[in-house]
């Protein structure tokens, strides 16, 4: 794999590029903040600004090493952000890229971050050298399952009862992925 980071890539509505020190503001509003959108991540709601600062300060200082793939979505139309995408880092080395992503509930429903996932694979794919791409989602969240399926993604299993979720009650964990030759064959 190529390891050359976070480039800024483009959808016909968003502007996928690299978080900046101001963008910790919208994102508290937006996303991190809300129960709504925390309830299916790992991660817990932010409790304020700071929390959301130090993150993205942290995230920021990773990008000066080449393996790190975030992005920050930003509508074209408006300049809003309104969430992420990124690669773990977990398997990289070998050429496997685990997807993660969030966005802010205002704009559920409306197939951005299908269309951000599908830029986000054609880049690993096609600049970065990937083999596969993979992707998992909580049980309890559907919709992200949608989100793989339509980006080309294919069902992989299902990890029984593997996680808790927010209620502390437990989840199965359902894989996706996609490999380079799946990718380059439907072209």
């Amino acid at each position: 794999m190529k390891y050359i980071g976070t480039k800024t890539i483009e959808t016909e509505r968003l502007i996928l590029r690299r978080i900046n020190e101001f963008d910790y503001r919208k994102a508290y509003t937006n996303w991190c903040s809300s129960y709504e959108v925390s309830k299916y991540v790992i991660w817990e709601k932010h409790d304020n600004e700071l929390v959301t600062k130090e993150l993205f300060d942290s995230w920021i200082k990773e990008y000066d090493d080449n393996t790190t793939y975030r992005w920050i979505m930003e509508l074209k139309e408006n300049h809003e952000v309104i969430g992420t995408i990124d690669v773990s880092k977990r398997f990289i080395k070998f050429s496997t890229c685990t997807l993660g992503y969030c966005m802010s509930e205002k704009y559920w429903n409306k197939g951005l971050m299908t269309e951000a996932v599908k830029r986000v694979i054609k880049y690993l794919f096609e600049e970065c050298d990937a083999e596969v791409i993979t992707a998992d989602y909580l049980e309890n969240n559907p919709a992200s399952g949608k989100v793989m399926a339509k980006s080309g993604m294919k069902y992989d299993g299902t990890l029984r009862k593997r996680v808790l979720d927010k209620n502390g009650i437990r989840n199965d964990l359902i894989g996706y992925s996609i490999l380079r030759n799946e990718y380059f064959d439907k072209e």
